[in-house]
């Protein structure tokens, strides 16, 4: 008897719909799994077997044959379980099967018959069409994400023998139902704020510009100064996310298996950190199967390299693409997979290999050739891409005993939140959100400069040799200043401000 299950199964970080054929047939007994399953899904027939004994239903010695369709897209993963278990108890007519058509089915089984959480699940639900399916019957700890969608029933479930009482009548099952709403309201808060930073007003400022316009910074200063504490509550100044961008976040850490039992949303920006000893596929992703790096799981937040000359040199290239182009695509023989990746880079690093080259209380050890050596483990062309340079100098010990309350993440945030206003607004059917992103069309559009802005300009390409990027870095930070000061001109002042943040490339640590 032949009996079909629909389940979904995830490529790259979005859903597609699978039809399980279950046929159960006399014959020598055995199970085969066809439809290129890797070894997860093969594995999956020892798992079912023993879940359906021990939940209580018959699996006989037959032959079952067992076909995931479409045949020629590869299956991974253990999610195909409960869909299985399901169809093999409708061949052998131990359920009905018209019932089990009207679900998509998703979970991982244990051998106990429980059912294990699973990746992707608000990837399928956003894939589901309620038009032809009545509802989603996935593992309980899975509900939460996906009943955000709004879109379909969803139906948690904890074990084998429950999912059957449900389907033949015996058990009701509520949909469960969140409102997301309440839950931006509830969980979009940080435990950091920047009143904790004592000091470092000029860095500060730096940080509320890159923030404002989207800029990438890097952070450069003595061990102790203060730059992973800066870094660290970036997040808490950038304008609060949409539903839309929120749902794009929780699907990529949905995918990836991040996100902590029975939350619905991300509602709060990502802030990742990879180890220096991280390689080029942890950080933009790949693999034989692409999976996403590090720059798509801080999508839409910050990605945060501390000490980044000590990344491998290989590593640091590979984000040229992704800062350029804000995705990545990556190529295998048999498939390509594209990941977004708009997020907001800041690095740190010190001004020389001992640290202290710019600390006025301690003597720097290094030689004006070590000092080189060490800086130049960061690539012109990198260089380039980041717009902000701020140096963060050691706190005098005054300021680290001062006692009066510094300026709060909040009250940062209104004035980065009213900038980005002006933003979103400039860039309304753009398609970027940002003056990071903007285009050379773009720029010349909305960054014109009178005559005494642009002899400031040119005397610092001159002084400075700078790149073009380099020259189109200084327009959009100025831009951003502007924003910021709610002028529609970028006047000389903003063109000056925004050079002061180029200090590598007025080499300073050239002479050691």
């Amino acid at each position: 008897m032949l009996s079909k299950v629909f389940s979904y199964g995830i490529s790259s970080l979005d859903a597609y719909p699978i039809t399980i054929e279950v046929d159960v047939s006399a014959g020598l007994p055995g199970t085969v799994i066809v439809g290129l399953p890797d070894s997860a899904v093969k594995e999956s027939k020892e798992r079912v077997r023993a879940a359906i004994r021990n939940s209580g239903y018959q699996y006989k010695p037959q032959r079952v044959t067992i076909n995931l369709s479409p045949a020629n897209i590869p299956k991974e993963g253990p999610s195909f379980d409960l869909a299985i278990a399901l169809g093999y108890l409708s061949a052998t007519g131990q359920i009905e099967n018209e019932q089990l058509a009207q679900y998509v089915i998703l979970g991982e089984l244990s051998l106990d018959g429980k059912i294990m959480p699973v990746t992707g699940a608000l990837s399928v639900a956003l894939n589901i069409k309620p038009d032809q399916f009545k509802g989603f019957l996935l593992p309980r700890t899975n509900a939460a994400e996906a009943a955000v969608t709004n879109t379909i029933a969803i139906y948690p479930v904890q074990n084998l023998k429950e999912v059957v009482n449900f389907l033949s009548g015996e058990e009701t099952i509520s949909p469960f139902k969140v409102d997301t709403a309440s839950l931006f309201q509830k969980t979009n808060h940080y435990s950091l704020d920047f009143s904790d930073v004592k000091g470092q007003a000029h860095v500060k400022r730096g940080i509320e510009v890159a923030a404002t316009g989207g800029h990438n910074c890097l952070l450069i200063g003595p061990p102790g100064s203060g730059k992973t504490m800066l870094a660290k509550r970036i997040p808490t100044i950038l304008p609060d996310m949409t539903l839309e961008e929120s749902l794009e976040i929780t699907k990529i850490h949905s995918v990836m298996g991040l996100i902590p039992p029975q939350v619905s949303l991300l509602t709060t920006r990502p802030f990742r950190s990879p180890h220096h000893t991280s390689s080029d596929v942890a950080l933009v992703g790949g693999g034989s199967v692409p999976k996403p790096g590090e720059v798509t799981l801080s999508h839409h937040g910050v990605l945060f390299l501390d000490e980044i000359p000590e990344f491998g040199r290989y590593v640091l290239e590979s984000l040229r693409q992704p800062l350029e182009d804000h995705c990545v695509t990556i190529s295998r023989a048999n498939r390509a997979a594209r990941f977004p990746a708009k997020f907001m880079l800041v690095a740190s690093m010190n001004p020389c290999p001992c640290g202290y080259l710019t600390d006025t209380r301690r003597r720097c050890q290094c030689s004006p050739q070590q000092v080189q050596r060490y800086m130049g483990k960061i690539s012109g062309p990198l260089l380039d891409r980041i717009d902000i340079h701020l140096e963060v100098p050691a706190l005098k010990p005054l300021e680290l005993m001062q006692h009066h309350k510094a300026e709060t993440s909040s009250e940062i945030k209104k004035r980065t939140v009213a900038a980005r206003g002006i933003q979103q607004e400039r860039f309304k059917n753009s398609g970027i959100f940002a003056n990071a992103q903007m285009s050379q069309k773009q720029i010349k559009q909305f960054c014109p400069l009178n005559k005494d802005s642009l002899d400031l300009l040119k005397t610092a390409i001159e002084e400075l040799k700078l790149s073009a990027r380099a020259h189109d870095k200084i327009l959009k930070v100025s831009r951003t200043i502007a924003d910021l000061e709610g002028q529609e001109t970028i006047s000389p002042q903003h063109i000056a401000e925004a050079i002061g943040y180029r200090s590598l490339d007025r080499t300073w640590w050239s002479a050691g």
